[in-house]
């Protein structure tokens, strides 16, 4: 074959190039216009500063794809520069979905990608984005730009003028660039694609360095004796006998910005009023930017891994606030509105063995679930319904309790009942608050969110009052704070992401007291346990292994602890120290009302360059190592299913690279093939990553059964039922495994869970029947089949089976 390749070709190529620098030009135009720059300079700098790094971005992906454009010149002269248009088109649409990601989030998608599995993506972007007809037309459009903008090219711009052309914008560009580094290296300024594929670099670099250094230790660095945990809240509160309940609320994306008097405070009057009555921490931080690292930070003092505590594959030994109480007499329950499986959450709770798991599965139908978008998705239960959820779930519940809230609402997509109502008090505020510090202008432009935190407030406020009704309200401490800061409005800062507010409220406080010293979610377990150790006995607790030493009582502005900070997934590059911000290379003075200033000063910044690394050093090691916490004196450790060599083999083989549903499709074909043990391994593989697949946890159960293993399959069912008891086909299992194990006496007690929590398939009323008839009862099972018929009067099998009722 021989290789001819014109100037006609390259000319053709360009044209392409120059084409894509156009689109991502259009692109950044509707990024830009799509977040309501208001000033026009301020615009027209935004755009520009754009347009720089769209050109260079373009014109190298241009320069990289070049030899792929001769590689495919060489075999099919034809159809090169097609290929090579349909590759722009990936990038256009790659490079729209960041710029939506950005324009949604007010951020750029970086190496957290990397955190994420498919699902939890799939669940965020669809929660977020209404996925109508429209949201699609972009990604139509501007593919069709491509095409269009070569085609005038072509027709209207000569080879030669294309030369001189691409002679001088290279030129213009180069210095604009140089001249205004600053401004085009700014996070907002930079092209989405760039900015991801440097962030993931940076993170696998970084990965690839810290998993590589030679730790030349085997120690427990983070190991302390728990008496150095100071008491700083006994002074605060009056004392009972009885150990007090402990009700912990998070609150999605509760940033302090948004309560009492700060910038965008007045829409949560019960939270400000709350303030008064409380301890309140002005200068409370979380320690990640996201939900996926407050469990493990607040109620576990725990570092965070290389994506976040709960990612780490094998969960490194450790305690926590929940394993700790649960060991000296605590009921421990956790009430969500959500799939506990996001965010891996499920797994950090079942390590340290909680009690009660009250997530979406577990709501009743006369609750109101949060509608679903135009793609069908819902996150879950709204705040109200979650509060009231848990109101109806503590009476059964012993004393004393640990009860653990997470709201859901205040996030995309921002929808909840009666929204209308929270609107229209949005309007009233604006109306009758003269103090606010932003404009109606600002205010109407996310109406949607701050109806959303009113919407929050009132349910924390209903929820608190019905609380104070009950008999256990005096003897219990309610510590309010948020995960992070609302991400979808603008931040002023790189600290504010992770400004959130702390109250610890109780009737049983001496007084309120407000305090200006800075502390961490890190801080509020030491501090919790160490309060009650000294005033009500605690067993078993000599060793600790706390990331935090404990909240800060100072009423003055001060900062006594360093504190990592890891923005998303993946990211740790802040770092707070006394009054100072690291991030990303830069030093910030954080004054004593918590906003920021830049500073320059390189003798610290590399002393905190330097601090930092240590700290990622340190966080690899014990959790790649499991070094957190000993083995031999964890009395609380929940075992994980350990898999041999040759099963983590075999499941290798039969799933590798896939994902979990991916895994239980092979699981299941597995056991109808009789390949029962094969089956079981793949169960356990998907339910080590995942407790509450309940799909995976009733085939497990099912084979169990088939192989005659009957006590265990019982065990796995119920087990289903207690995590799912809304799902069906763990009922249908149970009845099927009762009545191939000659237990049919035990078949009515599941039928009637079942009909308590109104699952009424006929299949399960048909079998049933058959275990009535079995032990001798054909007048109920008579009764049975009457009201099955009634609804499926023409089903023959029915029909047959009532015939030899009779």
């Amino acid at each position: 074959m021989k290789f001819n390749f014109k100037n006609k070709d390259f000319y053709g190529y360009a044209c392409a190039t120059l084409s894509l620098i156009g689109v991502f030009w259009c692109i950044s135009l509707f990024e830009a216009l799509s977040l309501k720059t208001t000033a026009h300079d301020t615009l027209f700098n935004t755009i520009f500063f754009k347009f720089i790094n769209d050109f260079w971005v373009a014109l190298i992906v241009g320069i990289l794809l070049f030899p792929v454009y001769l590689l495919l010149h060489y075999l099919s002269k034809k159809y090169a520069l097609n290929i090579i248009k349909a590759l722009f088109v990936i990038i256009i649409i790659i490079q729209f979905s960041l710029v939506k990601y950005s324009v949604t989030t007010l951020l750029n998608l970086g190496a957290d990608l990397l955190g994420y599995s498919f699902d939890d993506i799939y669940k965020t972007v669809s929660a977020s984005e209404s996925l109508s007809v429209t949201y699609f037309i972009p990604y139509i459009l501007f593919p069709i730009l491509l095409i269009l903008f070569f085609k005038l090219i072509e027709k209207f711009v000569s080879k030669r003028k294309l030369t001189g052309g691409g002679i001088i914008l290279i030129v213009l560009f180069g210095s604009a660039m140089l001249i205004s580094y600053n401004n085009t290296s700014n996070k907002k300024n930079q092209n989405k694609i760039a900015y991801l594929t440097a962030d993931i670099i940076k993170y696998q670099s970084e990965k690839i360095n810290l998993s590589t250094t030679a730790f030349n230790r085997n120690d427990y660095p983070l190991l302390k004796p728990f008496h150095t945990s100071k008491d700083v809240l006994s002074p605060f509160f009056n004392m009972k006998e009885e150990k007090p309940n402990i009700v912990v609320l998070i609150v999605e994306g509760l940033g302090t910005e948004f309560i009492g008097h700060r910038t965008y405070g007045g829409f949560t009057p019960y939270l400000d009023g709350l303030i008064s009555k409380s301890l309140y921490w002005d200068h409370f931080v979380s320690t990640t930017g996201r939900t996926f690292g407050v469990l493990p930070s607040l109620l576990g003092s725990l570092p965070f891994g290389d994506t976040g505590f709960m990612e780490v594959p094998q969960t490194p030994s450790h305690i926590s606030l929940i394993s700790v109480l649960k060991a000296n007499g605590y009921t421990t329950s956790y009430y969500s509105g959500d799939r506990s499986g996001f965010d891996k959450k499920i797994n950090f709770l079942e390590y340290n063995e909680i009690e009660n798991i009250v997530d979406e599965s577990k709501y009743e139908q006369e609750y109101i679930k949060t509608e679903t978008n135009s793609g069908g998705f819902s996150w879950g239960y709204p705040d109200a319904e979650i509060f009231k959820k848990t109101l109806a779930s503590l009476d059964d519940k012993k004393q004393p309790r640990l009860d653990i809230i997470m709201t859901l609402s205040n996030h995309e997509p921002f929808k909840f009942p009666n929204k209308e109502l929270h609107e229209l008090k949005v309007d009233s505020i604006l109306s009758a608050n003269k103090n606010l510090k932003i404009s109606k202008e600002e205010v109407l432009n996310h109406k949607d969110i701050y109806a959303t935190l009113n919407y929050t407030d009132a349910s924390i406020k209903d929820f608190m009052t019905a609380y104070a009704k009950r008999k256990d309200y005096n003897n219990t401490i309610f510590i309010i704070t948020g995960d992070h800061r609302l991400i979808p409005i603008s931040q002023k800062d790189k600290l504010c992401r992770f400004h959130v507010p702390l109250y610890i409220y109780s009737p049983l406080l001496k007084k309120a007291e407000r305090f200006k010293s800075v502390s961490s979610h890190w801080d509020v377990a030491p501090s919790i346990l160490a309060f009650l150790a000294k005033n009500y006995k605690l067993n078993n607790l000599e060793e600790t292994a706390w990331m935090g030493e404990g909240l800060d009582t100072a009423r003055q502005f001060r900062n006594i602890h360093k504190i990592p900070l890891m923005r998303y997934k993946g990211s740790i590059n802040d770092y707070m120290y006394q009054d100072y911000l690291y991030s990303d290379g830069e030093l910030f003075k954080i004054k004593e009302n918590f906003n920021t200033s830049i500073i320059d000063d390189e003798v610290l910044i590399n002393q905190l360059s330097d601090s930092l690394m240590s700290f990622k050093k340190m966080n690899a090691y014990v959790t790649q190592q499991n070094k957190i916490f000993p083995d031999s004196l964890n009395i609380y450790m929940k075992s994980r299913i350990d898999f041999s060599e040759a099963q983590l083999a075999s499941i290798k083989a039969m799933a590798n690279k896939l994902s979990l549903d991916e895994t239980f499709e092979i699981a299941r074909e597995k056991a109808f093939n009789k390949e029962r043990e094969k089956a079981r391994l793949l169960c356990d593989y998907i339910l080590n990553e995942l407790p509450n697949h309940a799909d995976a946890r009733t085939l497990k159960g099912r084979t169990l059964a088939w192989d005659g293993y009957f006590e265990k399959a019982e065990a796995e069912l119920l087990n289903v039922v207690k995590r799912s008891p809304f799902y069906y086909d763990s009922y249908l299992a149970l009845l099927d495994m009762y009545w191939w194990s000659g237990q049919e006496h035990k078949s009515e007690a599941i039928f009637k869970k079942a009909i308590k929590n109104k699952i009424k398939e006929p299949e399960l009323s048909f079998k049933m029947a058959q275990a009535y008839l079995r032990n001798q009862n054909t007048k109920q099972a008579i009764k049975l089949m009457d009201s099955i018929i009634n609804k499926h009067p023409n089903n023959t099998n029915y029909l047959t089976f009532k015939k030899t009722l009779q």
